[in-house]
């Protein structure tokens, strides 16, 4: 569900108290009229603009937690989310379970994928590499921008 923002519901309740009809305010604001009705009815029951709390388990990780996840994997110190449960277990006293640590992940644009073999460099390639290092080993930095 999208909300609108703060800042829009206090000028559309700020026209309505200006004496405009709500069909007026709702096509100026690009709103439904039944949003225009809703938000003067919350307003004059709750006094404020600001979205109630929900109900719902309270979130495990914060978002301290969460960065802290996504650099364990970013940085190789661990590699899958059973290593991250146990070092949140060791380290931070956090008893979450990796399916928490999966979806967290996942929402931050990380996703469990096998790693490519890659060839080892031949002892062609490394002969190679350290020729052309040699033959540009004295280069400056205008030559590199040529």
């Amino acid at each position: 569900m999208v909300y609108l923002p703060v800042e829009k519901r206090a000028r559309v309740y700020a026209l309505l108290e200006e004496g405009y009809p709500s069909r007026y305010v709702a096509n100026k604001e690009t709103i439904s009229q039944s949003t225009v009705i809703r938000i003067k009815q919350r307003k004059d029951k709750t006094g404020t603009f600001k979205n109630q709390p929900k109900s719902g388990h309270p979130r495990l990780i914060t978002n301290r937690i969460e960065r802290n996840v996504v650099q364990l994997i970013t940085t190789g110190e661990c590699t899958n989310a059973v290593a991250i449960q146990k070092k949140l277990r060791t380290d931070d006293q956090i008893d979450v379970s990796e399916c928490t640590i999966k979806r967290t992940l996942h929402r931050n644009g990380l996703s469990a994928r096998v790693k490519c073999k890659k060839p080892y460099l031949k002892k062609t390639h490394r002969i190679a590499r350290m020729r052309f290092a040699r033959k540009y080993q004295k280069w400056t930095i205008e030559d590199w921008s040529k």
